[in-house]
């Protein structure tokens, strides 16, 4: 199958090269629109059904017509003077409230952009006053709009509406703040803008330079980002497609992360066919370049897809997790690299075809075998003094790894970088008012026994909950229209995103339900504190579940792969302490040095899946051509050193350029830990356990690395060939 893919697009290489152009013209303008209707943030809806905060969602939608796809963006008004809100001040605000609510905001489109592309999100908000401040500093109003707060079209909207508002007050003598998860959302976005272009250029400059200087080429250094992209374009759309098909509902992250995790393995991928290409073409100087490209690209095309199927495999066990991110999350990567994969054996090599030798014009580095120097010292210390790399380098990763002594998670949405607009205004009405009046916790109360809810048979619940340390405020409680479900807002006194929120949530308020809930009827807690308390249950359950599920079937394909059963041992042994280290290192960075609540909550469980597949797909490159080298005659730790200088340019170039772009997730708000850790999860599986403890332990284990089955050295004709056998280079193109 690989070599029939490989061999027909090495064949028909401008076939193939236009049919993946159209496809990504064609997928790439769709995927913005697809991945908007797949696309959900809120975090309640990827809860399984019988999660408290869950129940209390559906009873806020069927019984209160709660709108799920609605977010609230709660605005501030005050007097521009800063004198307090006389009644005529307040009349004044409610009127022009009034006024705002019958306008409709227009989308905001650019001049040629198509309409189909993005739908119209174009709308007439819902606005109500919500509550003035005991010192009437200002008044609140609530205004509810409708769409995903990660979508562009509801952003545009809001931004819209903002601008309006706060002209439409100024004038009326009045200043505007703005606050709620759409509000934060944009000015995040806003803060990062300049980051994420700089650094994206950044990422691409530097994966630029760095094919410049590997093969001083130009086209080596652009072409692959070309392809890369076109191959990307088309992962993204078959995503949102399949996403649309199977009624799958994705993150508003996981597309960024996508995009970035195919730059990386895609770069990666068409970096081990350039230098075995070159390796080759050196080698066979007389061959017609489209024949070596068929050759190479069969040999490559089989490790390439033992990488990528280690990682499908990886992420094919997040359909195990109850958490419904990862459970989306999981296929929509396994998805994306599926789709990497068939351009790897496709569009790749008919690229290669295509080029020829001109692909590494104007270098003659074809015309002569590289010294490899600094590569081959590297090597030959790692196979002379394996005990002490292997001793530095468990030291440096088990020093990483006490950093996760005391990790917390934190459930929140993550420190964004400087304050916000957004923050700011929420700070402001603390300072009067409870912090969770912009984002209440509700009990949802609703009858079993056939009977009608009334306030005075919820009032000694309703005095239980405001006697409960940490609740500032109760509001009054309202009625369902039949008088069968009632709603109970509490304001607690701390940050609804705080760990504390969460522990008020799922502790002393659920108590306070369970304990004083009028018989023949049943209540639930909702809230931004409980859907996080619950998120906590839910991801602490998939990591149990998820973690040794992966851990076992990535052995199974190394097992398989490799013919051995202590290789894959001593290389799940290798990962598995490059993921504590790396925790780790998150863990004293933000947690202890940053002073951060804590390690994000999906951050282990995407690090774990990342660093052991990724970090295995480098562990697989340097065993196998350990293994080819043990292959000749020689001594074992001869071979070692061959394989390091073989394979030191390709896994660090590629270490490098993955890490890179794990890296530019950090201008995602609310993504630096995700952006650092990776980065240096990837930085470590490359240089430190590819190239040296894996190595290292090759050169203590011996051949005996491969038991049961040993690779064992090619006879001779006689002893006196043996030292000059060993010092050739092989004939036959390794995997890499």
């Amino acid at each position: 199958m690989i070599r029939a893919l490989t061999g027909y697009s090495t064949r028909h290489p401008w076939k193939v090269v236009a049919l993946w152009g159209v496809l990504a013209v064609v997928l790439t303008a769709l995927a913005p629109m697809l991945m908007s209707r797949v696309t959900q943030s809120q975090t309640a809806d990827f809860l399984p059904r019988s999660y408290d905060s869950a129940a209390a969602m559906r009873i806020a939608e069927e019984q209160f017509g709660l709108n799920p796809d609605a977010t609230v963006v709660t605005v501030l008004v005050a007097r521009s003077d800063g004198k307090a809100l006389s009644a005529a001040d307040q009349t004044r605000v409610e009127a022009e409230a009034e006024k705002l609510g019958k306008r409709r905001v227009a989308m905001p489109r650019a001049d040629d952009e198509p309409t189909f592309l993005l739908p119209d999100r174009s709308q007439t908000p819902r606005i109500a006053p919500a509550m003035v401040a005991p010192d009437r500093s200002f008044e609140l109003l609530s205004v509810e709009l409708v769409g995903n707060a990660a979508d562009q079209g509801v952003q545009g909207v809001y931004r819209a509406f903002r601008d309006g508002t706060r002209t439409q007050f100024a004038e009326a003598g009045m200043r505007t703040g703005f606050t709620g998860g759409l509000a934060d959302a944009v000015d995040s976005a806003d803060s990062h803008k300049t980051a994420s272009t700089v650094g994206g250029a950044v990422v691409m400059g530097l994966i630029v330079l760095l094919n410049v200087l590997v093969f001083r080429s130009a086209l080596a250094a652009v072409l692959p980002l070309l392809a890369v992209a076109l191959i990307g374009g088309v992962a993204g759309g078959a995503v949102a497609g399949a996403a649309l098909l199977t009624g799958l509902k994705l993150d508003a992250g996981t597309p960024g992360l996508i995009s970035v995790v195919l730059l990386g393995i895609g770069i990666d991928y068409m970096l081990f066919l350039l230098f075995r290409f070159r390796e080759h073409l050196r080698a066979r100087p007389e061959q017609p370049a489209r024949e070596a490209a068929a050759q190479v690209s069969a040999r490559v095309g089989t490790a390439i897809t033992s990488a990528a199927l280690t990682i499908v495999a990886a992420f094919a066990t997040l359909g195990l997790a109850t958490f419904g991110q990862f459970r989306s999350m999981g296929p929509a990567i396994a998805v994306a690299v599926l789709v990497m994969l068939l351009g790897s054996l496709t569009l790749l090599p008919a690229l290669l075809a295509v080029a020829g030798r001109k692909m590494f014009w104007p270098s003659k580095a074809l015309l002569r075998e590289p010294r490899d120097r600094r590569a081959a010292r590297f090597g030959e210390l790692v196979a002379r003094r394996p005990l002490l790399m292997l001793a530095a380098s468990v030291t440096l990763l088990a020093a990483l790894a006490a950093g996760t002594i005391g990790l917390r998670m934190d459930y929140g949405r993550g420190d964004s970088g400087p304050q916000t607009p957004a923050a700011a205004t929420a700070v402001e009405i603390s300072h009067a008012l409870p912090a969770g009046v912009s984002d209440p916790t509700s009990v949802y109360v609703t009858v079993t026994d056939g009977g009608t809810l009334s306030t005075d048979r919820l009032t000694g619940l309703s005095g239980a909950l405001a006697r409960v340390d940490g609740v500032g405020q109760v509001a009054a409680t309202v009625l369902n229209q039949d008088h069968r479900a009632a709603r109970i807002d509490l304001y607690p006194t701390v940050d609804p995103q705080s760990p504390e929120a969460r522990d008020l949530a799922s502790g002393p308020i659920r108590a306070a339900v369970a304990q004083h809930t009028p018989a023949g009827t049943t209540a639930h807690v909702g809230g931004t504190p409980a859907i996080f308390a619950d998120v906590s249950a839910a991801v602490d359950h998939d990591l149990r579940i998820v973690f040794p599920v992966a851990a076992a079937l990535i052995a199974l394909i190394l097992l398989l792969l490799l013919r051995s059963l202590l290789a894959p041992v001593v290389l799940m042994l290798s990962v598995g302490l490059g993921f504590v280290a790396t925790l780790g290192a998150a863990t004293l960075l933000f947690q202890h040095a940053l002073g951060e609540p804590g390690i994000s909550f999906t951050l282990p469980l995407v690090l774990f899946l990342f660093v052991v597949a990724l970090g295995t797909d480098y562990n697989i490159l340097i065993t196998d051509r350990i293994r080819e080298e043990m292959q000749r005659p020689g001594p074992a730790r001869g071979a070692v050193a061959r394989a390091v200088r073989h394979t030191t340019p390709a896994i660090a170039m590629a270490g490098l350029v993955l890490a890179g772009s794990f890296a530019t997730l950090a201008t995602t708000p609310g993504s630096e830990q995700v952006a650092f850790a990776m980065a240096l999860g990837i930085m470590l599986s490359a240089l430190v356990l590819s190239l040296v403890l894996v190595p290292a332990l090759a050169a203590l284990l011996g051949r005996s690395l491969w038991w049961p089955v040993r690779p064992r050295p090619a006879a001779v004709a006689h002893p006196r060939h043996a030292a000059a056998g060993a010092a050739r280079e092989p004939e036959r193109i390794s995997a890499y």
